[in-house]
Formats: C-alpha cells, sequence, structure tokens
C-alpha cells in the first residue's frame, strides 16, 4: 500500500475521532476509558477532537498546511465560544483566541499566496 494511501485512511480515522470527539466527548471517553467527563475536561476533550480533525485533514493529500489552518481557526472559534459563554474563563483564555486568530490569518494568507 501506497504511504499517500495509508496516510489518507489513518487520517480519515483520526478525522472521525476527532469529530466523535467534538460532538459527544463524554461517550468517548466513557468507551475509551471507563470514565465520566465534565466541566474543564470537556472543554479540553472537545480541544483534543479538533486538534485530531486538523491532523486527520494534514494526513490527506495537499499541503499539511492545511491542517493548522483548520486547527487554529477551529481552536478559535471554540475557545471564543467557550468564553463568550463565561463559565469557563481563566486569564489565558482570551489571548489563546487572539494568538489563533493570528495563527489563522497567516496561514490564511500563507495558503492564498501559494494557490496563485
Amino acid at each position: 500500500m501506497a504511504i499517500r494511501r495509508l496516510l489518507a485512511v489513518v487520517g480519515a480515522g483520526e478525522a472521525f475521532m476527532g469529530l466523535a470527539l467534538v460532538i459527544y466527548p463524554s461517550l468517548v471517553v466513557r468507551l475509551l476509558f471507563g470514565a465520566e467527563i465534565s466541566g474543564a475536561g470537556t472543554v479540553m476533550s472537545r480541544i483534543a477532537g479538533i486538534a485530531l480533525i486538523a491532523l486527520g485533514v494534514a494526513c490527506w493529500p495537499g499541503p499539511p498546511r492545511v491542517g493548522m489552518l483548520i486547527y487554529s481557526a477551529m481552536a478559535m472559534a471554540y475557545l471564543a465560544y467557550v468564553g463568550i459563554g463565561g463559565q469557563w474563563t481563566g486569564p489565558l483564555l482570551w489571548p489563546a483566541v487572539v494568538v489563533h486568530a493570528v495563527l489563522t490569518a497567516l496561514l490564511a494568507r500563507s495558503t492564498a499566496l501559494d494557490n496563485q
């Protein structure tokens, strides 16, 4: 099996697991570890899910930078959503949102320039 095909298959599996973590983190954690999660554990599980989706995209054909672009954009959006909700806001939450916004803009610009 060619490495590109293998990476695509593995990437699809990681992206699927990431999607499951984003949608229903408590079920995934219960099935994997036999434990319950709540609160910040749910938030962190969703961030891990976002990272797995981005890893999956980075393994697909095309520039791996797109995976980082997806991660940064999704992490920024989810962290902002969590911050707006107001329940889980530490002193580094909004700086993390800003850093991911800047990284998203830089990665998007870099990707756009390469496609010209």
